[in-house]
């Protein structure tokens, strides 16, 4: 058996190395701290969430510019996303010089990510009007009815009053 005399001089020279190189004797099984954010960052929800609300209050305003920027900066972050496609498809649509293109593009993204999404299908019924399509309204009208499963959710209601009046004035 060996006793600690004879192994002296190899424990000493371990513990003037560990006290040589004091963070060497941890590193391997000591975390390292966090480093400190530079600046904290919202979680992407309330990104989302500020930015809808936003753009929503550009397009009470009637701000269509501005709900447009906030909304194709929006749609960058998170193209899948139906309802920032809706919104920018209706600021397209309801500004001075309508963009029926880009409003039917976008419309058809929010479609496309959610194919029952019913202000989308009522609103690309609205664009179809404008569009002089009224049977393209009408299969949105139809498609609405199944979705909300009766004729009384608002957004039908409001596309069959669209497609009404349409139809009064181009007697």
């Amino acid at each position: 058996m060996h006793t600690f005399s004879e192994h002296k001089p190899l424990f000493a020279a371990l513990i003037a190395l560990a006290l040589a190189l004091p963070g060497a004797a941890f590193t391997a099984d000591t975390p390292e701290p966090p480093a400190p954010a530079a600046a904290k960052q919202p979680a992407p929800r309330t990104v989302h969430k500020e930015r809808i609300t936003l753009a929503r209050e550009a397009i009470q305003a009637q701000d269509w510019k501005g709900a447009i920027a906030v909304l194709t900066e929006a749609v960058q972050v998170h193209p899948g996303n139906p309802e920032l496609h809706n919104l920018l498809g209706y600021a397209y649509r309801k500004q001075a010089t309508p963009d029926l293109s880009r409003a039917f593009e976008n419309y058809r993204l929010a479609l496309k990510f959610d194919p029952e999404h019913r202000g989308a299908n009522e609103y690309i019924g609205e664009a179809y009007l404008m569009d002089n399509n009224p049977a393209k309204a009408e299969e949105h009208l139809a498609k609405l009815k199944r979705i909300c499963g009766n004729t009384t959710c608002e957004e039908y209601q409001d596309l069959a009053q669209a497609i009404a009046q349409y139809k009064a004035k181009n007697k």
